[in-house]
């Protein structure tokens, strides 16, 4: 018996609940759980179906799919098995910690495969996990050569996903291009405010009563990405850069765990600059 999440995106039009569920039925698929979201202004529709069944050919199965869809449909049959990722990073530890720790207690619905970093700093904690550590330095190399050494060690693995914790390097347009879709960053603001350096001192010499974090597909506009998570939490005049900082982390912990248990779930579209999520 299988465990099926099938995505389909395409134009909206009259039937498609029924053309859908139709092409499930015939190949004795139980439908467990369906939703579906209309987006009125762009005439577009989406739906998330995890459904039981005996299948053997996937690709069959979407092909019919799109044979009953209309035309620039996206049909995507998933099954059950784990996304692989990678981690990038600089120096920050607490976003990396929590993502290893669920991966070592298998609760992060993917595996690590491996954390590169611009420095040092993180080695001794992520192989201490198992996980395998690769150092590139950036000093004293153009942007297109330290790219292409990250790049040459990720080719060495099959990954779904890029994850950004806390890497605090700007990415050229071209490698973001090469992973299109693929790369997930948390931002420590609720964008777009405190953009760059220091957010936590600009957000403290502003006296500012809330603070937030953003989890966001990367694109080649910086900071710009489709949202998938953001949180925002309390403060007030007792609160210093330090205890900021300290409530930052907390935050961005919270929202970049939350966005990656929804994409490996597969419960997130991406649809334009917006995303579309099933929860």
């Amino acid at each position: 018996m299988n465990e099926l999440t099938i995505l389909i995106s395409c134009p909206d039009q009259v039937g498609l609940v029924t053309n859908i569920t139709s092409v499930l039925a015939a190949h004795q698929l139980n439908i467990i759980a369906m939703r579906e979201f209309v987006d009125e202004a762009n005439k577009a529709f989406f739906t998330r179906i995890a459904c039981t069944g005996n299948l053997e050919n996937k690709f069959h199965l979407e092909q019919k799919l799109l044979e009953s869809l209309p035309p620039e449909a996206e049909v995507n049959v998933i099954d059950q098995q784990e996304k692989q990722i990678a981690v990038l990073v600089t120096k920050e530890y607490h976003c990396l910690a929590e993502i290893l720790i669920k991966n070592q207690f298998k609760t992060l619905g993917a595996n690590v495969k491996c954390v590169i970093g611009n420095y040092e700093s993180l080695r001794d904690f992520t192989e201490k996990l198992g996980i395998p550590y690769f150092y590139v330095d950036h000093n004293g190399k153009d942007k297109t050569q330290f790219e292409r050494e990250i790049k040459d060690i990720l080719n060495q693995f099959d990954l779904d996903y890029l994850v950004l914790a806390k890497f605090m390097r700007i990415l050229s347009a071209e490698f973001v291009k090469d992973y299109e879709g693929k790369v997930i960053n948390i931002h420590h603001s609720f964008l777009p405010a405190f953009i760059g350096a220091n957010p936590y001192r600009q957000a403290f010499e502003r006296g500012v009563k809330i603070i937030g974090a953003t989890a966001h597909f990367v694109t080649d506009h910086l900071d710009e990405g489709p949202i998938i998570t953001q949180h925002t939490t309390h403060i007030d005049h007792n609160f210093g850069v330090k205890e900021m900082v300290r409530a930052g982390k907390e935050i961005e912990k919270k929202v970049l765990l939350e966005a990656l248990e929804l994409i490996f779930e597969n419960r997130v579209f991406v649809s334009g600059n917006k995303t579309v999520i099933f929860k």
